[in-house]
């Protein structure tokens, strides 16, 4: 038998009288049912309990009948004389009764009313009589005439009569009350009766209840009684007293014969019970039992221990030269009385044993929480930290961690060279240890030294007496040993071949020195860290390489233009490069192309997708191409290249890229956009309002088969165009729909400015690291007003061309550029000419005065010129030529109607 469970059924003996049998009985087991029958009975203390609860619910039952049975009778009473006198008043007082009784035949006129007024009212009787008694009603019709039997005299003199009498119809409430002359004077009499059998009842309806309730507490009285023998026949087991005697006998033997102590306190702390291996382990005296165990000599921890009855388990207490475990329960916790069961156990020899595992179990425990809790993150610095958390203090007061500053930026280091400190935990704030951030050089006779040239952990148990270690700085080191730091282990982090660099644990609270058992376990401690480490390096370098190449693939500044002022942000996401990216394009007419795009994914393949359309894009933008035309250019660009990467059988995903294109001209205010996939542009027109222009939604770009559409729209002068990548919008945690909603929010807010606006949109983020990419481009349009606008229609005709010179001489004149006349007199001539004479009508000329001078040419025919050396021989061919060196760029812009040649000059 367990020794708990023998000592609490001991404790419950001691509490219920003791072990020593004299509960005694005369029967050997008893069944639940005979126990309860035995109760009822009225034999045991529960059947008395339950005789004496049914004598006085019986006694409550009786007087509760009298009292009721004298409340009814008193209520009835009362009650048939408050209803005799009122209807009795209410009759006489009634219209007509006063007159009736005037009348030749009294009996004719108030013996129908008297009836019905009876029936409503419910009494026996109401009897109308004059002032001799004579009754002129009655509810038998043969007595009427006769004399009223009842006291009439008072009622006679003005008052009222009430009594009690006995009729023939039995015991009744009969009152008799005057009828009145105007005057005062009694004219006739009205008497009203009620028996009061026809009263009450009350009793009655509430007899019942009583019955009820008596029986209700007959039953609940019986089922107490009944739960209460069960209780007992449980706690006893259903033993009888017999068995329960020799029980207890076996238990006193057993709880001697045990090899456990076992003690028995009561809830003040009194020792109720010691067994012999108590009394040996704590050496309690002979008279032990009955005093209070902090008085029996023990050590203060026991004594507190054993006396406030609280659970332990396998406490570890110092008696004497013995280590006793303590382990104690509450004995009321089942339900038995207050106190305490505490056994002990010598564990002197076990103490060691399981100290040593212990040990061992906390050190695999470490090591596991260093696989979980080392490198959860890629970064050299922050995992560096975690391996410092990690080892204090559960093994070291203070930990180091020195890298060599290539591992910091992703590179392979090189041994020899110096380390800089990137981690120290410690548990306090101030040891004179180089700090974080300081750049170290270890001399050779350092344990650090020796450490990183062997490739191996090193121990320096006293540091006292190392004196290579307090070469390293005998100013800071003899610091040190002030302190209290007087043990050390230094271990290299080696991934592979590389050593990326060391750590260094150091003991100052813990008295004992570092041992070899220590420096197996910084060795596997190390060597995990090391891993993460190297993981982390190895990312720092791969991110570094992407962000270097982003932003290399990035627009670094942005082309002079006149028609939009621009401001941009790019915001790179918390992990990882992404695809997203942007630009400004200068087009022919002092147009501007801006675009917006994202490759979907990170890593150095998105930013290389990235670069490859930006290059793209920037060649086709030079041949003029519609934003729809240049969307499907890009999306078979896309297709080809997933094409490739599937012949070749790479790895890399398939490219998924979204791109918007629009184009703005100042000269008409007039934008076109275009889009695959991308999120709509916003406009925030002059007023602040703010508006998401319906562009159709091409398909992402590589999809291939579906068409792009161009939407064109008027943009009003100081507009804001704002262009940005789903990384502003769309998150894991919020729709589209809702970020379109807080950029329009934040842009109702921002002020005038694009610098404004791309400050205000991106302060309005909840976020500080955006989870994806963010590139936003705001653009505030600018128009080219009339006065710098030079236009003509030119006839078919070559005499047309002398006066198209002359035209635009004069408006050179106007605008202070005469120096560029001549040169544009040429240009316009072979434009015109060439026009006039291979192209269609209609034909425009149209002069741009901007950064540059800009002459354009518009005819119908789609055919394009081309440049070339004529021979010696050829009549022509030497007009675009001529173009060619007199513009500092020239070109041709194709339309939906014909195309344009246009040529720039620089504005001297």
């Amino acid at each position: 038998m367990p020794a708990a469970v023998l000592s609490e059924r001991l404790a419950r003996s001691a509490a219920d009288g003791g072990p020593d049998g004299r509960r005694r009985g005369t029967r050997s087991r008893w069944s639940p049912a005979a126990a309860i029958r035995s109760a009822l009975s009225g034999r045991s203390v529960a059947g008395q309990v339950f005789v004496f609860q049914v004598v006085i619910v019986l006694l409550l039952v009786v007087v509760a009948v009298v009292a009721l049975v004298l409340q009814s009778r008193h209520d009835t009473t009362t009650e048939a004389r408050n209803r005799s006198l009122a209807v009795a008043e209410t009759f006489a007082n009634a219209p007509g009764t006063r007159e009736a009784l005037s009348s030749p035949d009294p009996t004719a006129i108030l013996q129908p009313r008297a009836e019905a007024a009876r029936a409503a009212t419910k009494v026996d009787f109401i009897v109308v009589m004059n002032t001799d008694g004579v009754r002129y009603t009655h509810p038998l019709p043969d007595r009427i005439g006769k004399r009223f039997v009842g006291t009439i005299q008072p009622a006679l003199a003005g008052g009222t009569v009430v009594e009690d009498i006995t009729g023939t119809i039995g015991p009744l409430v009969q009152a008799v009350v005057p009828i009145k002359a105007p005057d005062g004077r009694v004219v006739g009499l009205v008497s009203a009766g009620i028996t009061t059998a026809h009263v009450g009842g009350a009793a009655n309806r509430q007899l019942p209840m009583v019955l009820f309730t008596a029986a209700g507490a007959l039953v609940m009285a019986t089922a107490g009684t009944a739960l209460v023998s069960r209780r007992l026949l449980r706690q006893t087991r259903g033993l009888g007293p017999r068995e329960m005697t020799r029980m207890y006998e076996h238990h006193d033997a057993v709880l001697h014969a045990v090899r456990e102590g076992v003690l028995i306190v009561d809830g003040d702390g009194a020792l109720l019970l010691a067994n012999d291996e108590a009394r040996r382990l704590l050496g309690l005296p002979d008279d032990a039992e009955g005093r209070r165990v902090r008085d029996l000599g023990l050590p203060v921890d026991t004594a507190e221990l054993l006396a406030s009855g609280r659970v332990a388990t396998d406490e570890v207490r110092l008696v004497k030269d013995r280590l006793l475990a303590v382990n104690q329960r509450p004995t009321h916790l089942r339900g038995g009385p207050h106190g305490s069961v505490a056994t002990l156990r010598d564990s002197t020899e076990l103490r060691a044993l399981s100290g040593r595992a212990e040990v061992a179990r906390e050190r695999l425990d470490m090591l596991y929480a260093a696989g979980v809790g080392i490198g959860t993150s890629l970064d050299v610095t922050r995992t560096a930290e975690e391996l410092a958390e990690l080892a204090v203090p559960r093994f070291a007061d203070f930990v180091t961690v020195d890298l060599f500053g290539a591992v910091l930026s992703g590179e392979q280091p090189e041994v020899g060279t110096e380390l800089r400190r990137t981690a120290l935990a410690g548990v306090h704030q101030d040891p004179p240890l180089y700090p974080v951030g300081e750049r170290i050089q270890f001399v050779p006779s350092s344990p650090q030294a020796r450490s990183l040239r062997a490739g191996r952990a090193t121990i320096e148990p006293r540091l006292r007496d190392a004196p290579g270690w307090q070469a390293q700085d005998l100013e800071l080191t003899s610091q040190a040993l002030e302190y209290g730091i007087h043990s050390l282990i230094t271990a290299p982090l080696r991934a592979g071949s590389l050593i990326l660099g060391m750590v260094t644990f150091w003991r100052s609270e813990n008295p004992e020195p570092f041992d070899t058992e220590d420096l197996a376990l910084a060795e596997e401690l190390v060597a995990r860290a090391a891993v993460s480490i190297d993981n982390a390096r190895r990312y720092t370098r791969e991110h570094t390489m992407a962000v270097t190449l982003q932003r290399s693939l990035l627009p670094r500044t942005l082309p002079e233009q006149s028609a939009l002022e621009i401001a941009y942000r790019y915001l790179p996401a918390q992990a990882g490069v992404g695809g997203d990216w942007f630009d400004v394009l200068p087009l022919s007419g002092t147009r501007v192309a801006l675009v917006v795009g994202d490759v979907v994914g990170h890593g150095l393949h998105a930013a290389a997708t990235m670069g490859r359309l930006r290059t793209a894009v920037h060649n086709f933008s030079a041949l003029d191409l519609a934003p729809d035309e240049l969307l499907a250019l890009l999306d078979e660009l896309v297709a080809r290249i997933d094409q490739d990467e599937a012949a070749e059988g790479g790895s890399a995903p398939i490219t998924g890229a979204t791109c918007l294109y629009a184009i703005y001209d100042p000269v008409a205010r007039r934008c076109a956009i275009a889009r695959a996939g991308h999120p709509p542009p916003a406009l925030v027109l002059p007023d602040g309002s703010v508006e998401f222009p319906e562009v159709p939604a091409g398909p992402p770009l590589g999809l291939g088969g579906l068409p792009f559409e161009t939407a064109e729209m008027e943009v009003p002068e100081g507009s804001r165009l704002v262009l940005y990548t789903d990384g502003l919008v769309e998150d894991r945690e919020r729709d589209i729909d809702v970020g379109l909603d807080l950029l329009r929010a934040a842009l109702e807010q921002a002020g005038p400015s694009p610098e404004d606006t791309c400050r205000a949109v991106l302060d309005s983020r909840p976020e500080a690291r955006p989870s994806d990419d963010i590139a936003l481009i705001v653009a505030r349009t600018q128009a080219l007003g009339p006065d710098r606008v030079a236009a003509c229609d030119v006839r078919s005709d070559p005499a047309a061309v002398g006066e198209v010179r002359a035209s635009i001489t004069r408006r050179l004149t106007e605008w202070g550029l005469e120096d560029l006349a001549f040169t544009t007199e040429l240009i316009l001539s072979e434009l015109v000419t060439n026009a006039i004479r291979y192209g269609g009508a209609p034909i425009r000329v149209r002069v741009l005065r901007d950064r540059s001078l800009i002459c354009e040419v518009f005819d119908s025919s789609n055919t394009a010129p081309h440049l070339r050396y004529a021979a010696m021989t050829d009549e022509g061919g030497r007009g675009l030529f001529l173009v060619a060196q007199l513009a500092e760029r020239w070109g041709t812009r194709y339309l939906p109607g014909g195309k344009v040649i246009w040529a720039e000059q620089p504005l001297p």
